[in-house]
């Protein structure tokens, strides 16, 4: 009987996790394992919600958004007799093996399941680029093309009417796609959860100086984490008397086709997990740093300290004036 193999999606899907999906599958049955697809997450451990994957199961895929395999977060999955259970059917149908692409959530369960003797490598997926053992994580590009395009449309409106617009983006507790999306469109103000801002130093000033140099409308980029974006709309507009609006994008940045970044990403971390368990080696975080793409300890991945990019928070203060 063919050694197996599986691959699942947890957690918060992002554009670039079926290009991952389709590059273990592919590479999997390149070196000769059975490829099994489980559905919904650890959930698919736990309800056998699991069937074979073959090279035309992963056929046209790359350029879907989503998951092909569904995604979801399982509350059982953390107590431990559900992590052996797991473990017990895993090894009924002869899976050696197991690629868990999510967040930080995705693999704690991946350790857990490690540990009952299921080697496991993550791969990071989540649009937030909150991995802190990964300079980047799939689903990030598109979904800063996703907020860059939706605040460009924005602009367009605030420019006819000489408004300021407040939008909001994810990042509960990262705030790279406000930091990034904001330098890309010009933003007036970026606030994120990682530095602790002033309303009047960091945004009222910043439109008064603005509007001195004859500037008339305004874009101002808001994490998540931050939130408050109704609030500070209102307080933008009675203090400065210009017409505020807010914009929360929301669910829109996880969606749509990922761009050619994910999609590569996707595909050399999805053939380097299965390059891990091909030799045995579980327990892994599969990791894109300084250029290259590595390995880590899952538990060591989990530990490591997240750093914000100060240097290009500067930058962005340096040309929003």
């Amino acid at each position: 009987m063919a050694k197996s193999l599986a691959v699942l999606t947890s957690g918060g899907d992002a554009p670039g996790m079926n290009a991952a999906i389709r590059a273990v599958v592919r590479a999997g049955i390149y070196y000769g394992f059975k490829m099994m697809g489980v559905y919904k997450g650890y959930s698919g451990l736990l309800n056998g919600d699991v069937a074979e994957l073959n090279l035309r199961s992963v056929s046209d895929i790359l350029s879907r958004g989503g998951t092909i395999l569904y995604t979801a977060r399982s509350k059982r999955f953390m107590q431990l007799e559900y992590q052996k259970q797991a473990a017990d059917y895993c090894r009924s149908l002869d899976i050696e093996g197991l690629v868990v692409i999510g967040g930080d959530g995705s693999f704690k369960g991946a350790r857990a399941l490690s540990n009952q003797g299921i080697p496991c490598v993550g791969i990071p997926g989540t649009i937030d680029n909150d991995i802190a053992c990964s300079d980047y994580t799939i689903g990030f590009d598109t979904a800063m093309n996703t907020a860059v395009e939706m605040v460009d449309k924005i602009r367009d409106t605030a420019a006819s009417h000489d408004r300021c617009s407040v939008v909001e983006v994810m990042g509960r507790h990262c705030g790279d796609i406000a930091l990034q999306t904001g330098i890309a469109v010009g933003a007036t103000a970026i606030l994120v959860p990682e530095i602790e801002h002033d309303l009047e130093r960091d945004v009222i000033s910043r439109i008064y100086e603005q509007k001195d140099t004859g500037k008339k409308h305004f874009i101002v980029i808001v994490a998540e984490g931050v939130g408050g974006v109704q609030e500070i709309s209102h307080y933008i507009q009675h203090r400065t008397g210009i017409e505020t609006r807010a914009t929360i994008l929301g669910h829109v940045q996880r969606g749509g086709s990922p761009t050619l970044m994910d999609r590569l990403m996707a595909t050399s971390m999805g053939v380097s997990a299965v390059h891990l368990l091909a030799n045995g080696v579980g327990n892994r975080v599969v990791a894109y740093k300084n250029g290259d793409i590595v390995d880590y300890d899952i538990t060591e991945a989990l530990d490591m300290p997240r750093v914000f990019d100060k240097d290009l928070y500067d930058i962005a203060l340096e040309v929003s004036i």
